[in-house]
């Protein structure tokens, strides 16, 4: 038995079982992802995948009791590469967050430039993406931090923790009729005289904004949909429509064509949320950046979480 056979084990269950795919990114050949794969069943002594010729189709039953095993084994190796780096280049290494455009663009620079005071050696890497994908590739081990609005305290393999509260605005150009209203006086009627342009399902909240309006019995004209605040402003400046983002993403000096009007007393408030593999480990230096992100965590409370883990009846941070 060697971890590379547990690990075309593993990929072979997240490529869904193709084994071409399993050897494009493995770097290997067909053949070889096949005779390692079936060695190892031989060295077990039970059959890991059911096959239809020489193709995978699935898990056999102890193939179910068996891979989780393997990406536990494979994430304590990976721990104890991490472990050995904290000590021996503790300010030095790489560190990935996977996240969404609207953080990357708006709610990480500051954090990013301090970090980067503080650990110059430190490569960071930005992966952006779809909530459900930052919470993927942070329970595969391809991130090593995710933050977002959605999707992460709802995966079973990753620990999340508070990092900062937000509410939705609403944007119109500086001539529109709504310009004039006084904060808190908007009201969802009022929005919804006039086509919509916000985010897309499952990005920055949108679910608690169809919520709202849905609650409230109003049927909405959602005429656009992006991922991108600043797409979605240089719509409303293109007169489609109003638009609907998060406050963070309006700026008075740069969005000068544009009016933010306050929404918070419409749509429930969001909160941003980091999250890292339930069970792995963080070095020193990605401990600080999560107290950037979250600077209301306690000392307690970042100790149990960047060492990814929590203890049976624990409540989640």
């Amino acid at each position: 038995m060697n971890l590379s056979q547990l690990r075309f084990v593993r990929e072979a269950v997240r490529r869904n079982f193709n084994l071409t795919e399993v050897a494009n990114t493995l770097y290997i050949s067909q053949p070889g992802v096949s005779k390692q794969i079936k060695e190892l069943e031989d060295e077990l002594g039970v059959e890991i995948f059911e096959r239809r010729g020489k193709r995978l189709t699935g898990l056999t039953d102890p193939g179910r009791q068996l891979v989780p095993v393997i990406e536990r084994v494979l994430l304590d190796i990976r721990n104890l590469k991490k472990i050995s780096e904290q000590f021996a280049n503790q300010d030095y290494g790489q560190l990935s967050i996977a996240t969404t455009h609207t953080q990357a663009r708006y709610a990480l620079p500051g954090v990013v430039r301090a970090f980067k005071q503080r650990y110059p050696k430190v490569h960071l890497a930005l992966h952006q993406a779809s909530p459900q994908q930052i919470a993927e590739l942070v329970a595969r081990g391809e991130a090593d931090i995710g933050m977002a609005t959605e999707a992460l305290d709802l995966h079973p393999d990753i620990l999340t923790v508070s990092a900062y509260s937000w509410e939705h605005s609403v944007i119109v150009p500086a001539d529109h009729p709504l310009a004039g209203v006084a904060d808190g006086e908007l009201t969802l009627e009022q929005i919804a005289t006039y086509p919509l342009v916000t985010y897309e399902q499952g990005f920055t909240g949108r679910s608690k904004i169809d919520a709202a309006f849905t609650a409230a019995g109003i049927e909405t004209d959602v005429v656009l949909t992006a991922i991108d605040a600043d797409v979605i402003k240089a719509y409303v400046e293109a007169g489609f429509g109003i638009g609907i983002t998060a406050s963070m993403a309006f700026d008075a000096e740069r969005d000068r064509g544009l009016v933010r009007l306050s929404a918070g007393h419409l749509f429930p408030l969001n909160t941003t949320r980091v999250g890292v593999r339930r069970g792995g480990y963080l070095r020193g230096f990605a401990r600080e950046l999560i107290r950037l992100i979250a600077p209301n965590v306690t000392d307690s409370e970042l100790d149990r979480f960047v060492h990814g883990g929590r203890q049976d009846g624990e409540e989640e941070i």
